[in-house]
């Protein structure tokens, strides 16, 4: 009598295997919030950068008041009306509003970041079947070359440099703690080397696991609310968004971003 096959137990998986496993059922939850939190810290970083600019621009304002109710007499008592601590307080109100703005037109949309499963091998055929206005890198990048407006291309480039700016502020982290931690244990030079690697892997780490994915999904969502318009209202929507967030974006990148300042 022919003896029966035995049947090959099936291969265990590691506790690291299953953790992972676990963990990634959450990734609908926790991608979309650490979009969030690395956009805002970005704009908070940004914003940080424009508050002595906005202060400047409170007292030349109150320069420019007080030369004009000085030149009467009935009015000369409205000179120095708005004192330093006022306009302290109205400059950093300011930068307070324009940082909750940039947080809502920026930070907001990576909530409805959502990850599509890439499709199997035996269905790989199926890619053929979608459309060219999928919202992949290449297709929403050809639409922006070919239908540019300003939404479609302030906001994405903003929202890079406010992720560069909030994985820097990461990394200066990770470095300060990293140094002042290890410095008394195995010296100056060691310390500050150490800091600074595990510094540049943070950085690293952030921009690869979420900043592409925050302008990614700023991107799809700009390019959804044009579509959504028709192309002769695409010119004027959001307009006023991207003049919100323009400056923002560029004192990130310039200011709030010192990639460099690792490596020296």
């Amino acid at each position: 009598m022919p003896s029966q096959p035995s049947s090959s137990p099936e291969p265990s998986s590691s506790f690291l295997t299953d953790v992972s496993r676990f963990l990634g059922a959450f990734r609908w939850a926790f991608m979309p919030l650490g979009l969030l939190a690395l956009v805002a810290v970005g704009v908070h970083a940004a914003a940080d950068t424009l508050d002595d600019r906005l202060l400047t621009g409170v007292d030349r304002l109150d320069s420019a008041f007080d030369a004009w109710v000085g030149q009467s007499s009935s009015t000369a008592f409205l000179v120095d009306w708005v004192s330093l601590e006022t306009r302290t307080r109205l400059a950093r109100a300011l930068a307070l509003v324009w940082e909750l703005a940039a947080d809502l037109l920026l930070a907001l949309p990576a909530l409805g970041y959502r990850e599509v499963a890439a499709p199997r091998p035996a269905e790989a055929w199926r890619r053929l079947e979608v459309s060219s206005e999928a919202s992949s890198w290449k297709a929403l990048l050809r639409r922006c070359l070919r239908r540019p407006t300003p939404m479609r291309w302030v906001r994405p480039l903003a929202t890079a440099g406010v992720v560069v700016a909030g994985a820097c502020t990461v990394a200066r982290l990770v470095q300060g703690t990293v140094y002042l931690s290890w410095r008394p244990l195995f010296g100056d030079t060691a310390a500050d080397l150490s800091a600074r690697g595990l510094a540049v892997a943070a950085l690293c780490g952030v921009s690869v696991s979420l900043g592409w994915r925050a302008v990614l999904r700023n991107l799809q969502h700009a390019d959804a609310a044009c579509e959504a318009v028709g192309p002769r209202r695409a010119w004027t929507r959001g307009l006023v968004g991207c003049l919100l967030v323009a400056p923002l974006g560029f004192a990130a990148a310039w200011d709030a971003a010192p990639v460099l300042s690792f490596l020296r």
